[in-house]
């Protein structure tokens, strides 16, 4: 029997029931729709991104003008004593006193030497930011979920290939020990069988633990409980045709840090325009409808009552405040030039991690093409051996040592295809053009 097929069959039904059985399969496509949905930073920074839209009003940057209204009643009681130029002094006692009034009034900065308008522009821009920030979230909340996904389906595999070297080992055991019996082998050869079965034995139970640790950690990108179980999809589809020249215009315009870094540079630009409209005057317009009474029993008016409006126009001018416009000024231009130099660096650090990346991807894929081929040869390999030692042609060293050829291969290879699949995840993230569907 072909050992391929053989270990296949045992493996279903020692292990491979126990490791399926009860679990759901977990797409992909429904991992990053989960965490697109629960995941707690993505909801955090969707709620800075409706404060900052929620901002962008005319109002907030000053164009609109401030109606109060004013309301007061009250009174008083006192005892007088009057004494008049000519006359009798005059005595009152529990005097009451009333007033009572009502008003609407209005003050409209007209002009402010265009400081609304610069702040106006860099509420926009405070959006734009919010929202880059938020596309950076997203992205990076998307390459750790595809991450995770794949660093689960490579130990799912891994754990498969340790189960079928269990297998192989079991069966190892139980021919050594039947050879014993009937006076064809040794009594070493059976602690052997045993110590390589222990040792691989180990190894199974050390991959299903990291399988279960990755698991958790897809969980956590996800938000959802911890404790649930699935499996997922092994098949890993890398994309092996990304060039360099497409990923750099598409990272010089998709980039969020390069955004980020943009829009940072036009927010100090904005801002020193802020700073130079406070050399200009600030005209406004004053208005109001009032309405008042009041009464003085005791005064030369005892009762009064009024009803009209008050309008106004106000001007001022910052005529010298210790030369602190110029400083202002001074030190808005030079965040203009910090922020200068930090879109250069950034525009160099994001460059530099995308030729870094692109050489590790480009390895990576030549790689797994090097370790696809070592996996079917080592799978012959161990098909002929373990027919040969069947046979009693070759001894349990020569299986044992293509027994870990074969293993080590298919170790060798998922960690080349995932390593692929990393760097394939990390090209697009940098160049912003991560599929989020």
């Amino acid at each position: 029997m072909n050992i391929k097929n053989f270990i296949c069959s045992l493996a279903f039904l020692f292990t491979g029931t126990q490791f399926v059985m009860g679990q759901d399969t977990l797409s992909l496509e429904q991992a990053i729709t989960m965490a697109l949905q629960n995941n707690y930073d993505i909801k955090l920074v969707s709620n800075d991104v409706q404060i900052a839209k929620n901002n962008v009003n005319i109002g907030n940057a000053g164009m609109l003008p401030n109606i109060g209204g004013t309301f007061d009643n009250g009174g008083s009681i006192q005892n007088t004593i009057q004494t008049p130029a000519t006359g009798d002094e005059r005595r009152a006692n529990g005097v009451r006193s009333t007033n009572f009034g009502y008003g609407v009034a209005l003050n409209w900065t007209i002009f402010d030497g265009f400081q609304m308008f610069a702040n106006y522009d860099r509420l926009k821009e405070l959006q734009k930011q919010g929202e880059v920030t938020a596309k950076a979230t997203i992205l990076s909340t998307v390459s750790a979920t595809v991450s995770s996904y794949f660093a689960v389906a490579r130990l799912q595999q891994l754990v498969h290939a340790t189960d079928s070297a269990l297998i192989i080992s079991k069966l190892r055991v139980t021919i050594a020990e039947n050879k014993l019996q009937i006076g064809r082998g040794s009594k070493l050869d059976v602690l052997t069988a045993k110590v390589d079965y222990n040792t691989d034995t180990t190894l199974y139970l050390q991959q299903k633990n990291l399988l279960q640790t990755a698991m958790v950690t897809l969980n956590q990108v996800m938000a959802r409980d911890l404790n649930s179980t699935f499996t997922v999809k092994e098949k890993m589809s890398i994309d092996a045709h990304l060039k360099l020249a497409d990923l750099r215009v598409q990272t010089t315009q998709l980039n969020p840090d390069l955004q980020n870094a943009f829009i940072n540079k036009k927010i100090a630009e904005l801002t020193l325009k802020q700073v130079k409209g406070q050399r200009y005057p600030v005209i406004g317009v004053t208005g109001g409808l009032n309405h008042s009474k009041s009464t003085s029993p005791t005064g030369f008016n005892q009762k009064f009552r009024a009803d009209g409006f008050t309008y106004g126009l106000t001007a001022s001018i910052n005529v010298f405040n210790g030369f602190l416009q110029r400083q202002n000024e001074r030190n808005a231009k030079v965040q203009i030039s910090s922020s200068e130099l930090n879109l250069e660096k950034t525009s160099q650090d994001v460059t530099a991690l995308l030729l870094s990346t692109y050489n590790n991807y480009t390895t990576n894929l030549d790689l797994l093409k090097v370790e696809t081929g070592n996996v079917e040869l080592a799978k012959q390999n161990l098909d002929i051996t373990f027919d040969k030692y069947r046979l009693g042609n070759i001894s349990p060293l020569e299986l044992r040592e293509a027994q870990r050829n074969s293993i080590n291969a298919i170790i060798r290879f998922l960690d080349a295809e995932y390593q692929a699949k990393l760097t394939e995840i990390s090209l697009k993230e940098i160049s912003g053009t991560l599929n989020i569907q």
